[in-house]
């Protein structure tokens, strides 16, 4: 029995977080951010129930009579569980500091949802809501195992329209104008009391810094972002970086003309691919066609594409 209504509370804080992100991540939800929140507090709290119950630990509310325990009911008679912020609270919490702090966050935004009007807060406390997702997950696998992960259902949203300088400003101003109302006083409040230790937390705020890519040729830059290189000069200038660049795939020259070869282009050979990259001058590190790595030139995809582009045009 402990273990089937265990393993229904974490079913159904999965269920809840699932709809929370994929609520969050709706193009057409405005008022996303207001309905996360709500949703992943129940989702969390299902999952500390969840943890209570396999330590056994009475997760339920009751005051002592004598030796006795007397049960906090509702009117219906049924037991009062802890809410999360008396989970968060109890010695046995196992949660770290920053996930702690994140949900003390969010709880603290929800009673601001439930009692006032709240207006564009999606892009102002951004941060605390990814940071609330990556720390479930990794919560629910430390607690439960990786089989419960739910990892497949975080994902980055996308946006489709660049962000120019006017749309910048205009967030600004947006921001500027929420000053005096009730969330932005709360929010205030509650990291007037943080340490800046604790400000930096990953678990507490999920940071992710976009650099606009400017190239002379569209097809050399990264599609989207930059991924600043983890102790380079420009990490220095961010809190904390929170996604490495991952190595590019190389190609030796023979590699090039192999798979050329493999498309159907048998024609092309090393003579070909040597006239070509000397003509366009392709080892130059401005067009980032490749590296020298202990001696050796690679080539990157890019080039990769230039070559296929040749040989459909004087191959084929």
């Amino acid at each position: 029995m402990v273990w089937s209504i265990k393993n229904e509370l974490i079913e159904k804080s999965k269920e809840a977080m699932m709809s929370a992100i994929q609520i969050y991540n709706n193009p057409l939800i405005k008022f996303k951010s207001e309905i996360f929140i709500v949703t992943s507090v129940i989702s969390w709290t299902y999952l500390m129930h969840a943890y209570y119950r396999s330590i056994n630990v009475d997760y339920r509310y009751y005051k002592m009579q004598g030796k006795r325990k007397s049960y906090d009911r509702t009117k219906h008679k049924a037991y009062k569980y802890w809410d999360l912020e008396r989970c968060l609270n109890d010695k046995e919490c196992p949660l770290d500091k920053g996930t702690i702090l994140n949900l003390k966050f969010l709880i603290g935004i929800r009673h601001e949802i439930e009692h006032q009007r709240t207006d564009k807060i999606d892009d102002y406390i951004g941060a605390k809501l990814q940071a609330c997702s990556l720390n479930y997950n990794r919560e629910l696998v430390k607690l439960f195992g990786e089989k419960h992960s739910i990892q497949s259902q975080l994902s980055l949203a996308i946006q489709l329209t660049p962000l120019n300088p006017l749309q910048e400003q205009q967030l600004r101003k947006e921001a500027d104008n929420l000053k005096y109302s009730n969330i932005i006083k709360f929010v205030t409040e509650f990291e007037a009391g943080l340490s800046d230790e604790e400000l930096k937390l990953q678990s507490y705020a999920y940071r992710v810094v976009y650099v606009p890519i400017s190239v002379n040729r569209a097809n050399q830059a990264d599609k989207a972002v930059e991924f600043i290189k983890a102790g380079s000069e420009n990490a220095k200038n961010v809190e904390k970086v929170l996604i490495r660049g991952v190595e590019k795939p190389k190609y030796l020259p023979s590699q090039i003309v192999k798979r050329m070869n493999d498309e159907g282009y048998e024609k092309f050979s090393m003579h070909y691919h040597t006239q070509l990259w000397q003509n366009k001058d392709a080892r130059n590190p401005r067009y980032n066609y490749g590296v020298y790595v202990a001696k050796q030139w690679y080539w990157y995809e890019n080039w990769l594409d230039v070559v296929r582009e040749y040989c459909q045009e004087s191959h084929s």
